[in-house]
């Protein structure tokens, strides 16, 4: 389902309440968003949970505000400032989307010291809030779109898409260090996760059983493959079934299997059989 989270709750605080509106357990999310942060939140309930692997190379999408001339601990308005400068005042609009534009592209980038990122199995976050000095490691990430949407200084405000596992803190923190000045995100809104509008959700308090969406939506980028009665049994009970012709999938891909019209399980091929790889459906 897809939920318009507002600033101030977590992430985990919709995915709490989703539980309570549908009394169901195995809840998830596809991509965490920041307490300070809005907009859309997908999230997963039921066995549809199993497939968030295969969402992992969506894109999202943003719209934000980056304030410069002020650096903090966490990237964003949630921590304490670092530094001030003035110097963003001698900034206009054509250097401002110059660098903007150097940031687009594939780059390691530096996730913030209060991030989700696991080091040596803890949260960094745990371990920046007791005060310890964290250089993590940068990841590979693209950004394919930043674009300048207006000024009003120290405000810059922007539109970005990127890869998954992109920070967009980290943009608004690297902007400010490639100007000068420093900077850190002020605003930000989710507008889409991969081919899900933010137009399109519910608020928390209006969750309820219509709201879910087919599971079969996670996986639509994959190859489809119709199953007959007795091979859904086959894959409902976690085995193996001989791989058509034609399917259009690599010799070692990944299919999502259905039956009258609804997803079962996502399988991969190997060796001219499909193995079941996510169930879904019920036996």
């Amino acid at each position: 389902m897809l939920v318009a989270k507002p600033v101030g709750p977590t992430s985990h605080d919709v995915v709490d309440a989703v539980r309570q509106a549908l009394g169901i357990g195995r809840v998830g999310h596809l991509g965490t968003l920041d307490p300070l942060a809005a907009g859309l939140l997908v999230v997963v309930v039921g066995r549809a949970t199993r497939l968030a692997p295969f969402t992992a190379e969506w894109t999202k999408a943003y719209e934000g505000v980056i304030r410069l001339g002020t650096t903090t601990t966490t990237d964003d308005g949630g921590g304490a400032v670092v530094a001030v400068s003035d110097a963003w005042r001698a900034l206009d609009r054509e250097a401002i989307a110059a660098v903007l534009g150097r940031l687009r592209g594939v780059s390691e980038q530096r996730p913030p010291a209060f991030s989700a990122v696991k080091v040596a199995g803890e949260r960094a976050y745990r371990r920046a809030r007791r005060g310890e000095f964290l250089a993590l490691a940068p990841r590979r990430v693209e950004v394919r779109e930043l674009e300048l949407l207006g000024l009003e200084l120290p405000d810059v405000r922007f539109r970005a898409t990127v890869s998954g596992g992109t920070y967009v803190r980290s943009l608004a923190r690297d902007a400010g260090m490639a100007l000068g000045c420093g900077a850190h995100l002020a605003a930000l809104t989710r507008t889409a996760v991969g081919p899900f509008l933010l137009a399109d959700a519910v608020a928390p308090a209006s969750v309820t059983w219509s709201s879910l969406r087919e599971p079969a939506a996670l996986v639509a980028d994959l190859p489809r493959r119709d199953l007959e009665p007795e091979e859904r049994m086959a894959v409902v009970h976690g085995r193996a079934i001989p791989a058509s012709e034609g399917v259009g999938v690599e010799a070692a891909g990944s299919v999502a299997l259905f039956a009258d019209g609804a997803l079962v399980a996502v399988a991969a091929q190997a060796a001219g059989l499909l193995k079941p790889r996510v169930v879904v459906a019920a036996a």
